[in-house]
């Protein structure tokens, strides 16, 4: 299969083949006009020197009276004269063209052409019914000048042709090669600098644009590019430590022959951490399609915090009483139902771990959206420790012995999957417990 030549060839090609037609059109109208105008020319003259010779004759007592006439022998002055078909005045030609004016006078007002002899006739009448005048004009240089004109003309053409696609394959050439090295450039920083830009400003014509185009589309293969290595990394280091737990456990439990309340207790141990893998990957996933702009939905801030609070209530509220307060109407969070389930439920265990004996979960309307706040009574955090909480592997001095042999990894899975779906997550430090508020953008 015959692939397309550039863009370069195609609009050279389109150039060249157009101005050939133009030039070719334009030609032909010029030597059809100035044919024209010549044939008028000389038809003009013909009749006039008829006329002029006619005027002259005179017919006096019944005889015609015909001026003398310098005989030059020259067809520019050929007049014939005739009288009942003699002729009564002729110049020195060729006996071929008086038989030619003798023809000619019997077609009184026609213009009479005799190709062999390169000669163009006219018969007048005179005042005198049986008198003809016969005037003849050379048609050679005529088209002598026709003929020059159309040598010249598409010598012109052809010219200017030539010069034309010359100039206009340097012009293609100069305005595409920024394209050309832009290209070359784009493709060269996808693969071994990304963070490279043409950096053109404001689009002020098609090149810019294009820079600018190209520039926005490197900075979303770049974005994409980190995101794939930052999840990457993130399954990494995030699944390392269930994993790890899960291989020591099993390791320990396959040493020896073990009682069945044993084995029960490790396999139970080993199902905790993979449901934690689970979360986290679950987690990851929804925290990489809210960045990658996939539909974030809507759902009832009071269903989502009631599920919670009776997921908390069942399996690990050990330390105090959940109370949920939704105040004022219905309250619709910008997220769908397990996106803010993923969110909430770190900051919501976190609570029901460290409070004393009281996690209060209240939201309230704000402006662009909904605030939860998660509150407990439990030691609170440290102002130092306000961002630190939220570093991935990072456990705040509140939780250290508090049983819970955790990676360090819910708040800061949580705070970045709200942050991509357009809230935040955030601790005000307070010696009276802790205070954390979660902001979902509006349903």
């Amino acid at each position: 299969m015959r692939h397309p030549r550039g863009i370069r060839s195609r609009l050279l090609s389109v150039v060249v083949v157009a101005l050939a037609v133009a030039l070719a059109l334009m030609t032909l109208g010029f030597n059809l006009l100035l044919a024209r105008n010549l044939s008028h020319d000389a038809e003009a003259l013909l009749r006039s020197r008829a006329a002029a010779e006619a005027g002259e004759i005179e017919v006096v007592n019944d005889r015609v009276m015909v001026p003398g006439q310098p005989s030059s022998g020259g067809l520019e002055s050929q007049v014939w004269v005739l009288h009942d078909g003699r002729v009564l005045q002729r110049p020195n030609t060729s006996a071929a063209l008086d038989r030619a004016a003798a023809a000619a006078a019997l077609k009184r007002g026609v213009s009479v052409e005799v190709p062999d002899l390169d000669v163009r006739l006219y018969a007048m009448a005179t005042r005198d019914p049986a008198t003809v005048v016969v005037a003849g004009v050379s048609v050679a240089p005529y088209e002598r000048t026709q003929q020059i004109a159309l040598v010249g003309s598409l010598t012109l053409a052809a010219v200017l042709l030539l010069v034309v696609s010359l100039v206009a394959r340097w012009m293609l050439r100069a305005a595409l090669r920024p394209v050309t090295r832009m290209t070359a450039d784009a493709e060269s920083w996808s693969e071994h600098d990304p963070d490279r830009r043409f950096a053109v400003g404001e689009p002020y014509d098609e090149i810019s644009q294009l820079g600018a185009t190209l520039d926005r589309l490197l900075d979303r293969l770049a974005a994409s590019l980190r995101r794939e290595q930052r999840f990457s990394a993130e399954v990494s280091h995030e699944l390392r430590t269930p994993l790890a737990k899960i291989r020591v456990e099993s390791e320990i439990a396959l040493r020896r022959d073990r009682a069945p309340a044993e084995y029960r207790e490790t396999l139970e141990t080993v199902v905790d951490h993979a449901r934690e893998m689970t979360s986290i990957i679950e987690t990851l996933v929804a925290a990489e399609q809210s960045e990658s702009g996939l539909a974030r939905g809507r759902c009832d801030a009071l269903d989502v915090l009631k599920s919670l609070a009776d997921s908390v209530g069942e399996g690990r509220n050990d330390h105090g009483q959940v109370e949920l307060d939704v105040s004022g109407a219905r309250l619709m969070l910008g997220v769908d139902a397990d996106t803010a389930a993923r969110i909430l439920q770190p900051v919501i265990e976190n609570a029901t771990r460290l409070a004393a004996s009281t996690i209060r979960l209240a939201a309230v309307r704000a402006a662009g959206g909904v605030v939860v706040h998660v509150d407990d009574d439990g030691p609170g955090v440290r102002e130092v420790e306000c961002e630190r909480i939220f570093e991935p592997g990072v456990r705040g001095t509140a939780a250290e012995g508090d049983g819970h042999n955790g990676a360090g990894l819910g708040l800061a899975l949580a705070r970045r999957l709200a942050r991509a779906a357009g809230g935040d997550i955030g601790v005000r430090p307070a010696p009276d417990g802790g205070h954390f508020t979660v902001w979902f953008p509006g349903g």
